[in-house]
């Protein structure tokens, strides 16, 4: 059963119809990151009234004042957002204005290797107090199956005494946000929407039907929420099997790199995933563990094509390290005492993003080993490992050729990567970039 399927008493449009009251906005958005700004950016050019809440006064000052903090949303976007009567604000005192919300809020792991819904719940919570007939309230934040049903709406009406399907509108759409990534925006990228109950679904599909081309209305919000995670689950998996092949393929001498580019041809049956230093960003490396949590708190047993999957993607930084020491080794240095400069520190090309950066666990792996390690990110000023600071160097090409080894973690699209081949001493490249002689490549 997905959840209570209570449908609303008398006339939809005086239950679950749009709120209509002096001062009101279209939508407010909980959460202004990587997510929640570029939604606040579409409903404002789009002609919706929006306001956006932040627990970071820091966030909220900037783009009330036009600065934009995230790689996808410009200067220019969060001023135009403002023009067409845009705010952001700390105060939940302006979730009672909305008639939509949308909780975009994070869902790191915790301690245990569960998901952390405290910033869900405490989102929840802001809106629960505040709860009106008639609004919708839309969670976009990824977690495990379930959450919608057994953890929102229980908070959402308990706290309010309205109940979601006859009183409000209450749904589940997993965001599908690319950072660095402008082939699909947002407009243009299906939207998956699961309701609590169909009139709930209606409802978050009229929303959206205003932002996006493509509405994809699931059974319910349980099958939305592991629609999100089947998206990237399958993604995890497969890096993994191209990261495993690439320890093994270095072992049998192979050249996994060309062999992927030939199977690549196959116009069927094949998609290409590529080997790297591990996994990062916000998704990969976090939201299939949400998927292993329910099973195991849920049903008692492992999910074991993730855990496998976890295992192999956690021990790549392990295996660049080793290649890195072993091709010291063969030019005759050893790693302790060697200067190694790191390229590209974010968790993918093009942007600032730093998330679960494969760069920060080769990093601390090699100051174990006491090696010197310096870095290079065009679009990174300062960047730390554990807290403590590693120096950044600013003319690369003298660093090229002052450094021991040289690891290319990012093949940023301002790298002249032949020049880097060049002027190098040793270059490790984990992205598979450079097939020249003398360039080790993962």
């Amino acid at each position: 059963m997905q959840g209570d399927q209570t449908e609303p008493l008398g006339d939809e449009s005086e239950q679950l119809g749009e709120v209509h009251q002096a001062g009101t906005v279209e939508l407010a958005v909980i959460g202004l990151g990587y997510v929640g700004l570029p939604l606040a950016r579409e409903a404002a050019t789009v002609g919706l009234r929006v306001v956006g809440l932040d627990r970071d006064p820091r966030v909220v000052a900037g783009l009330n004042a036009g600065r934009s903090h995230i790689d996808d949303v410009s200067d220019d976007d969060v001023r135009r957002m403002l023009a067409a009567g845009f705010t952001a604000s700390t105060d939940d005192g302006c979730l009672a204005r909305a008639q939509t919300v949308v909780i975009c809020v994070p869902t790191p792991l915790n301690g245990d290797g569960g998901p952390d819904l405290s910033a869900v719940t405490a989102a929840v919570h802001a809106v629960a107090g505040r709860l009106r007939p008639g609004q919708l309230v839309v969670l976009e934040s990824t977690t495990y199956p379930g959450t919608t049903e057994e953890v929102v709406r229980p908070l959402l009406e308990g706290a309010s005494g309205l109940r979601a399907g006859a009183d409000f509108a209450l749904a589940f759409s997993p965001e599908r946000i690319d950072p660095g990534t402008t082939g699909h925006g947002l407009r243009d990228t299906p939207k998956v929407v699961g309701g609590c109950t169909p009139s709930c679904a209606a409802r978050a599909a009229a929303f959206y039907g205003k932002l996006v081309d493509t509405v994809v209305q699931a059974k319910g919000t349980r099958e939305a929420e592991m629609a999100k995670l089947l998206e990237n689950t399958y993604r995890h998996v497969n890096i993994a099997l191209v990261n495993e092949l690439a320890v093994i393929s270095h072992e049998l001498g192979v050249d996994l790199w060309d062999a992927i580019r030939c199977a690549s041809t196959k116009p069927f049956g094949f998609q290409a995933f590529r080997p790297g230093a591990g996994v990062g960003g916000h998704c990969i490396p976090i939201d299939p563990n949400y998927l292993s949590y329910k099973v195991r708190s849920s049903l008692g047993y492992e999910f074991r094509f993730v855990e496998l999957a976890q295992e192999i993607n956690r021990r790549m930084p392990e295996y660049v390290v080793r290649r890195a020491q072993d091709l010291l080794n063969t030019a005759g240095r050893p790693l302790h005492g060697s200067r190694v400069l790191l390229l590209g520190v974010t968790y993918k090309p093009d942007v600032a993003d730093q998330r679960e950066t494969p760069a920060v666990p080769v990093a601390r792996l090699l100051r174990q080993r006491e090696a010197e390690v310096s870095f290079h990110d065009p679009h990174v000023r300062e960047w730390c490992v554990d807290d403590v600071p590693v120096p950044r160097v600013d003319d690369l090409m003298a660093a090229l050729r002052d450094h021991d080894l040289t690891i290319l973690l990012q093949d940023h699209s301002s790298y002249d990567l032949p020049a880097l081949s060049d002027a190098a001493r040793l270059l490790f490249d984990t992205r598979g970039r450079i097939f020249r002689p003398g360039v080790e490549v993962l």
